[in-house]
């Protein structure tokens, strides 16, 4: 039989990603004055095109990048080659806004969600490009508290351009051999440079090795070097701007020097499980020129709006990789066939029981990592109440972790649902999973985050000010949704009281992570909620699907799990931490560390 007869499967089709979309256009519909809504609405809907045309027509010229480290004279080069598709979608970004719409705040502090809005309809076709992007978002906000005057009007301009042949991106170099998220130990160092100045800044040599670098194809990069002593651990560490090759400012289209002209070598690129676009190495960095930003030995305070930034487009890339996985196994259950072509997937109960949890889990990550957005863009326009800003502070970590460890087992439910046709490349669930692993890694892993998000309930009234917020949306439900939603709202002032019990001090040292786990469940539960009652009292079109939606996340979606998994903890004794050691590592064994 030759492949043109017989049965021939129907591909599924895509359609526009964001005026398809479940639940965006609502949500934005909620957060935006209509004024607002009227004219991202609009973009978004045209920008959905645009990343079904164009952009995926330039992921399909990028490939991995190379580097050449000598010609053919031996002379030492390190030549970094990007594809036409790499810097295509760079361009484009570029011109769409992505980094310049939240600084040009043409709609104020509505502009953080607009700009996001727009990255979550794209950037699952994308080629991982928002890795530069974030960071270049990143940097600046730093340029904008913090840069001199010179850096503000060369730099930061070029930064937050929409014109590519202007444009520049950012690296954020922190990464070192001792430690990943632990920055306490390192090994880069700086030195004033006598009688050497700058309008950028007071100016440095920087020394050090990067062990990795995801922006190297970049124009300037934000690294942290010691300044203090060793023992002074993080104490020690400034914040520098690095000019990734000199001259840093060069007219519009002059040919791009090599990393070399400031003294930066590249090692080697990292050979990665996913994220395979990306240019990331290893740098050798010997005397590069850099600028100190702020103050000395502020550096990790310093740097802190980058990782705020990086991790939010952290979430928004999770659940966007969702968003597009979804799309593909709900569209091909509307053309795939079973038991003798007699029954579309659709119609089958049990496989739309399964992609009505996806969806519910859908929904609950984008109000979740879309609630932390809004509070983003008012803290940047200053117009957030203290207590806006200390939630912001609980959620940044919080929607990083669960997002990514939602997303990728969501998406490999997705796969089996295409059956063998989802383990197809071609069909693009795959390297969505193998690029979104990363964001389980990236800008701290989930423990890490847990941590954070313990030091920000111990050091402030942050949970104090979550716990006011939720129990006023709860007070806001109107009696006739509140009686529909007895169970579910009974559950979730439970787990309020158990969130609270769980950061008491002292704290287990085995909470933290299940309380992360609970905190997202409850924050992702009110956010539901807050829509549904929106929904409600609006007249929106089906708000029954969004009150289903919030009493099935409550009572199905894992809150109860969560609840119990932290009780269980808390009553660990110490035999359980001797057990754990035990299991691991054997009977009367002892880890230590490894120099």
């Amino acid at each position: 039989m030759r492949v043109e007869e017989g049965f021939q499967p129907v591909p599924f089709v895509e359609r526009n990603p964001y005026s398809t979309d479940p639940v965006l256009p609502a949500l934005l519909r909620r957060i935006l004055p209509p004024d607002v809504f009227r004219d991202v609405d609009q973009d978004l809907e045209r920008f959905g095109g645009e990343v079904l045309t164009t952009m995926r027509e330039l992921c399909k010229r990028a490939t991995p990048p190379e580097l050449v480290q000598y010609d053919n004279w031996g002379r030492r080069v390190d030549e970094l080659r990007t594809s036409e598709g790499w810097r295509g979608l760079k361009d484009l970004f570029h011109r769409e806004g992505m980094v310049a719409i939240p600084y040009e705040r043409k709609y104020g502090e509505h502009s953080r969600p607009y700009s996001f809005a727009k990255l979550f309809v794209s950037v699952a076709d994308s080629e991982v490009i928002d890795c530069p992007i974030s960071m270049t978002d990143g940097v600046a906000r730093v340029l904008e508290l913090v840069g001199s005057p010179a850096l503000k009007e060369q730099i930061f301009s070029r930064l937050t351009s929409r014109d590519p042949a202007q444009a520049y991106t950012a690296g954020q170099w922190m990464t070192e051999r001792p430690g990943g998220s632990d920055v306490s130990r390192t090994e880069t160092v700086a030195a004033a440079v006598p009688g050497a100045t700058s309008s950028f800044g007071p100016q440095y040599k920087i020394d050090g090795f990067k062990w990795f670098s995801s922006a190297t194809d970049s124009d300037v990069a934000l690294a942290l070097a010691r300044t203090g002593r060793p023992e002074d651990g993080s104490r020690g560490l400034s914040l520098f701007l690095i000019p990734v090759r000199l001259p840093l400012v060069r007219p519009a289209g002059a040919p791009r020097p090599s990393a070399l002209t400031n003294n930066i070598y590249i090692h080697r690129l990292k050979n990665k499980f996913g994220t395979k676009i990306v240019p990331t190495a290893e740098l050798s960095i010997q005397g590069a020129e850099g600028y100190l930003l702020g103050q000395p030995n502020q550096g990790v305070k310093l740097i802190t709006p980058v990782l705020n930034i990086t991790r939010t487009h952290s979430a928004i890339g999770s659940v966007a990789y969702l968003r597009k996985c979804l799309a593909i196994a709900t569209a091909h259950s509307t053309g795939r066939a079973i038991r003798s072509g007699k029954q579309l997937l659709k119609d089958n109960p049990l496989h739309v029981a399964e992609l009505a949890k996806l969806h519910v889990l859908y929904r609950a990550l984008v109000h979740f990592v879309f609630g932390s957005v809004v509070l983003l863009g008012k803290t940047e326009c200053g117009v957030a109440s203290e207590n806006e800003g200390l939630r912001l502070r609980l959620l940044t970590p919080a929607i990083k972790a669960f997002a990514a460890e939602k997303c990728v087992t969501a998406m490999e439910e997705c796969m089996t649902m295409l059956g063998g046709e989802g383990y197809m490349d071609e069909n693009g669930i795959t390297k969505l999973i193998q690029d979104g692993l990363v964001e389980k890694i990236w800008e701290g892993t989930i423990t890490v985050l847990s941590l954070d998000l313990l030091r920000a309930v111990e050091k402030s009234p942050a949970l104090d000010a979550f716990i006011s917020w939720a129990n006023d949306i709860l007070a806001s439900c109107p009696s006739a949704l509140a009686q529909v939603l007895d169970g579910p709202l009974d559950l979730l002032r439970k787990a309020l009281d158990a969130l609270v019990d769980a950061y008491k001090a002292p704290v287990h040292p085995l909470v933290p992570r299940p309380a992360l786990f609970l905190f997202c469940h409850i924050a992702s539960s009110v956010y539901l909620l807050e829509h549904a009652i929106w929904a409600s009292k609006t007249s929106q079109p089906s708000p029954e699907i969004d009150v289903e939606a919030f009493r099935r996340w409550v009572t199905e979606g894992g809150l109860d799990v969560a609840m119990e998994s932290v009780r269980r903890t808390k009553g660990a004794q110490k035999e359980r931490l001797q057990a754990d050691s035990a299991i691991v590592y054997g009977p009367n064994t002892k880890a230590t560390a490894r120099l």
